[in-house]
């Protein structure tokens, strides 16, 4: 179904980003408030909510780097960003739209901790016994959703290509034995 005001339906996409963006910020500022860093507060048998700050990536990755990774990940997520929002006004699939959305919205909320605070606030510490996945925040949750989503948007729109092929060569074959 077509969009009727496609500027309507970009804006709609960005609101998505900043209310991710606010729940992201809302959520490390609660914690920041709450828990001393490096505190762990129990919730249930798998999750903690503790104060953490990741200068690194995903799973600490270049964390211990001497401080340039931050400027380099403040770079790259402005970077994509930009990109995020120029591609979502070529006006994409409503799947692609909302991976899109939720890419920048998590983007966002990581920037800005980085370029506010240094670091990234992590807080959600899933964990089943003693081994624990990675503390991760709601912008990392946010970027996670819209990877998948665009995963399931692509491999939907390379189905639906392979099918419009085949019909076409159908179509083609069938003209030849006309």
């Amino acid at each position: 179904m077509a969009n009727s005001n496609p500027t309507n339906t970009f804006c709609g996409w960005l609101c998505l980003s900043g209310l991710i963006l606010l729940m992201d910020q809302a959520s490390k500022y609660a914690v920041e408030r709450t828990i001393e860093y490096s505190e762990r507060v129990e919730i249930n048998s798998i999750l903690n909510i503790v104060h953490m700050m990741n200068p690194g990536a995903a799973f600490s990755l270049l964390a211990d780097a001497g401080g340039w990774q931050r400027y380099f990940f403040i770079a790259l997520a402005s970077g994509v960003s930009v990109w995020l929002v120029w591609t979502m006004r070529r006006r994409p699939t409503r799947l692609e739209a909302a991976s899109y959305s939720m890419l920048l919205g998590g983007a966002l909320g990581n920037l800005v901790d980085r370029v506010w605070r240094g670091s990234v606030v992590d807080f959600l510490d899933f964990h089943w016994s003693y081994s624990h996945w990675p503390a991760f925040n709601l912008a990392d949750t946010a970027i996670f959703i819209g990877v998948c989503i665009f995963i399931v948007s692509t491999i939907g729109s390379r189905n639906h290509q392979v099918h419009d092929e085949g019909d076409n060569s159908d179509h083609e074959n069938n003209k030849g034995m006309r």
